[in-house]
Formats: structure tokens, sequence, C-alpha cells
């Protein structure tokens, strides 16, 4: 199910509520490919109700480059919540700060922030598990020469 940050709060809280564990996971998903759906699969592992957070059209193309993301946020969100692995699909803006993030995160109160081997946000996202009390699992390795960077560039 694809849905806006205000609603993800509300149906975190009632998952909570339900005893179940929430699960964050977030990325770019621009082409969806075998890395994904491991991260995803892995994600979802840890028990619980995956929230994948989605990245905002602008946010991929500064950290892309500028002819990115090959698929707008809309069509990203729609091919993630055909993945069965994944139960929400949270349309996130544009944030400047880390302490936007940070505000975010805290909303939702995960108590699992999922990450791949090597992530370039995993201070991010112990900081901000700190934050919350929720913890940071390592749920899978980068697939060599699986990004959809590679992708876009060996085609």
């Amino acid at each position: 199910m694809i849905v806006k940050v205000a609603e993800a709060i509300k149906i975190s809280k009632i998952h909570r509520n339900k005893g179940k564990k929430i699960v964050l996971a977030g990325g770019c998903f621009d082409i969806i490919h075998l890395g994904h759906i491991r991260f995803l699969k892995n994600a979802k592992k840890l028990g619980g109700v995956l929230f994948v957070l989605l990245e905002s059209d602008d946010t991929v193309g500064k950290l892309k480059g500028r002819n990115r993301p090959i698929n707008n946020q809309k069509e990203r969100a729609e091919v993630l919540s055909t993945i069965k692995y994944v139960d929400y699909v949270v349309l996130i803006k544009r944030m400047k700060t880390d302490k936007e993030y940070d505000k975010l995160i805290a909303l939702l109160k995960p108590d699992f922030l999922a990450a791949t081997e090597g992530d370039p946000g995993i201070s991010h996202k112990m900081r901000q598990a700190k934050l919350t009390e929720a913890k940071v699992r390592t749920v899978t390795r980068k697939l060599k020469n699986k990004s959809t960077t590679r992708l876009i560039k060996n085609y």
C-alpha cells in the first residue's frame, strides 16, 4: 500500500499497539534489481511490518545525478507496492537536513532500521536508532555489479 507520511505515522502506531514490530527500509529504488529484492526480503525477516521510505525525485537526482531518477516517485512506489515483502511504501518529500529525517524516524518509532553492508548512510541510521531506541540491522551485503547506476552504464 502506498501512503503519505501522516498516514504512515498513524498506521505504524496501530501496528505497534497490536504488538507488531516496525521495520524501516529506505532508498531510491529507481530500477528494481536482485539486490533490492534481497534487501527487502531480509528486512521483512526482521519481523513485523515493513515500511519502505521512498526518496523524492529531487533527492534521487541530488544523490545519483542529473539524469535520475529514471522512474518518478509515483512509478517507483507502484513497483515497490507489488513486492510481497513490502507492507507500506511511504512517499517522502525532499528532506533538506538530517534533522528532518530524524523527526520522521522518531514519529514512526521503528523497532529496526534495515541497512545494507557498506551503507554510506550507516552513521545517520546509528544516530537515528539511538534517538528512537531502534536497532540497526545489516540485512544483506551489496551484490557486486548489481546497482541501478551500473545497470544504466552497462545498458
